[in-house]
């Protein structure tokens, strides 16, 4: 599907002079809007009235940028590395990326924060690559394990370093207001790959810099 995201417009919810401005949707994109009409008539509502005459449209082009990461391989964000960091072979650790993604079994949200962390064998990477690793994997309809799994295995297979270490903190919106309605709940997963799964002072370094083991007592 092609780019198309009314955001890029200078006001996506003005009438006057917007439709004259954006581009005219592709024929997928077309297809795509139809059946967002399907959908706010059957959930009763009317889609020709005045606040959702635009709504399809809206819709498809928030669909864009949600799951813009099958637009993306994110092996390509780790092709470019550096072998001259002075031999450095410790510990390297992005804590706290905000994480956006997309429940495949409901298509609901779930929002939290991945750690990240390597230990390189002679292969550095620049740091916003891994950002945008989770990044490209999380737009897209996901479950949280198989998320945790994709990224840590992609940067295990293209840097080849000593370890890896992936841990997500999640909340799921499909839990929150829907279901068992537990807004308060955090679901935790992990994968660790090399030295983070053989040697346990790695593991405990990488817990202790995170604060996990804090609470996980």
């Amino acid at each position: 599907m092609s780019e198309f995201n009314p955001q890029d417009e200078p006001n996506s919810d003005s009438i006057s002079g917007y439709s004259q401005r954006r581009r005219e949707p592709t024929e997928q994109e077309r297809e795509a809007m139809g059946l967002v009409r399907g959908i706010l008539s059957f959930i009763g509502d009317d889609p020709d009235r005045e606040g959702l005459i635009d709504t399809p449209r809206r819709v498809i082009g928030a669909m864009n940028d949600h799951f813009r990461g099958y637009r993306e391989d994110p092996r390509e964000f780790l092709a470019q590395t550096f072998s001259e960091v002075e031999g450095y072979n410790e510990l390297v650790l992005i804590s706290d990326i905000e994480l956006y993604s997309h429940c495949e079994h409901h298509m609901a949200p779930f929002v939290g924060k991945a750690h990240v962390a390597y230990i390189p064998d002679g292969r550095v990477v620049g740091l916003s690559k891994i950002c945008r690793v989770v990044d490209a994997y999380a737009r897209r309809l996901q479950v949280q394990e198989k998320l945790t799994a994709q990224i840590a295995d992609t940067i295990h297979e293209v840097l080849n370093p000593q370890g890896v270490a992936v841990i997500l903190q999640c909340r799921h919106f499909c839990m929150c207001y829907r279901g068992v309605k537990k807004p308060g709940s955090w679901t935790t997963t992990s994968k660790l790959r090399g030295c983070f799964m053989n040697d346990s002072a790695s593991r405990m370094e990488l817990l202790t810099l995170i604060g996990l083991e804090r609470e996980n007592g």
